[in-house]
């Protein structure tokens, strides 16, 4: 048998090197959701659910127009700082915000108009 080389690691002791440590300054624009949810807009991600919601009748109209202010100030966040996202967001938001809430605009003039006629 050959006596162990004294320069040679051991393989049963434990190692006193630690693994390497991830550079930060790589990770700083990873995105845990992949880029989907726009977290750092949060007016383009309130608006985009707010725009959603205003297709429900009776609270659509404040909804719808809550949903489109902040949409278009998502929007210019997005302008000033193109590293936040959410402009699809945003849009969803000024689109389905406008159109709930023109829809349940008008459908309450009608509304008042038909009482009034009466």
């Amino acid at each position: 048998m050959s006596s162990p080389n004294p320069n040679d690691p051991n393989p049963y002791t434990a190692s006193t090197q630690s693994p390497p440590l991830p550079n930060p300054s790589n990770n700083n624009d990873r995105d845990a959701t992949g880029g989907i949810i726009p977290y750092k807009n949060p007016k383009a991600l309130i608006a985009y659910y707010l725009g959603i919601l205003s297709g429900l009748p009776i609270i659509g109209l404040p909804i719808g127009v809550a949903a489109f202010v902040l949409g278009i100030k998502g929007l210019k966040d997005r302008k000033q700082n193109p590293a936040i996202k959410g402009s699809a967001h945003a849009w969803i938001g000024i689109g389905c915000g406008g159109f709930f809430a023109l829809l349940w605009g008008f459908l309450l003039v009608v509304i008042i108009a038909g009482l009034v006629i009466r």
